[in-house]
């Protein structure tokens, strides 16, 4: 009888803690549906701001175009070259995903996935290769990304983004493959295909649309003067990209230097 009893009572208990507690449910519905509510508010304030974004663009369009049509010029490159201007043309798309067995879970194949050092040095490859414009997964990449691991996630622009990595290019697509042929970045892609399973793709594009990132506005930037007077020249394009020299077998520790 003692035992019965004891049965029955593991019984109940088990199902009153699997049982959904009242006090929590509320709980989570009011916190899911706070969630979206703020998603749609952020999505809305992204449409206001590409309104405004383009409309200045227009009113600045219009002011520049007769007499100023050498610093439009001037301005639109720049926009280009930061990123805070939509670039559209032909290019190629490079793809990488996380082995089959990282994408499964399989245990002991973490080493298997994209990580962000495999990013850099794809877009420091591609940045020396002649690239116009670079996006990864929708991502804009300007003057102020960074490619980055936080956690588990791989974050461009602070956005988190997910295997596969599609990551396209604006630019002439033969000289862009001839010349990344001949980066670091050809070498790693063959080692994550052979060594980590990891699919790596390269194809043309005929037309691509790159969205321009946000506007922003510095609010401490000042101009530097250099020791001969006047204002300090740009870097030279000639710049060897920061993921030269970052080594395969060193692809699971971060970068020293972040994509630019």
């Amino acid at each position: 009888m003692l035992c019965v009893v004891i049965g029955m009572g593991g019984v109940w208990a088990t199902k009153a803690l699997r049982a959904p507690q009242s006090g929590f449910l509320p709980a989570r519905v009011l916190l899911v549906q706070q969630i979206r509510e703020r998603a749609a508010e952020g999505d809305a304030l992204r449409a206001s701001n590409a309104e405004r974004s383009a409309e200045i663009e227009r009113l600045r369009d219009a002011e520049l175009s007769g007499a100023g049509a050498d610093l439009l010029a001037q301005v639109r490159g720049l926009g280009v070259a930061s990123g805070h201007v939509a670039v559209s043309g032909p290019g190629i798309v490079v793809t990488l995903e996380d082995s089959p067995a990282a994408q499964r879970g399989v245990v002991g194949a973490e080493d298997e996935r994209v990580t962000d050092v495999d990013l850099q040095v794809l877009v420091n490859s591609l940045w020396a290769s002649g690239a116009e414009a670079i996006a990864i997964n929708g991502q804009r990449l300007g003057s102020t990304t960074a490619v980055r691991t936080a956690g588990e996630a791989v974050l461009v622009n602070l956005e988190p983004v997910v295997s596969p990595y599609v990551v396209e290019v604006v630019g002439d697509p033969d000289e862009l493959q001839t010349r990344l042929a001949r980066t670091p970045a050809s070498t790693h892609l063959g080692v994550l295909r052979g060594t980590y399973s990891i699919g790596a793709e390269v194809r043309e594009a005929d037309d691509l649309q790159l969205e321009a990132l946000p506007q922003l506005t510095p609010q401490l930037a000042e101009p530097v003067e250099s020791d001969v007077g006047g204002a300090v020249s740009p870097p030279s394009q000639d710049v060897p990209p920061s993921g030269d020299s970052t080594a395969v077998d060193d692809r699971g520790r971060p970068a020293e230097e972040e994509v630019r």
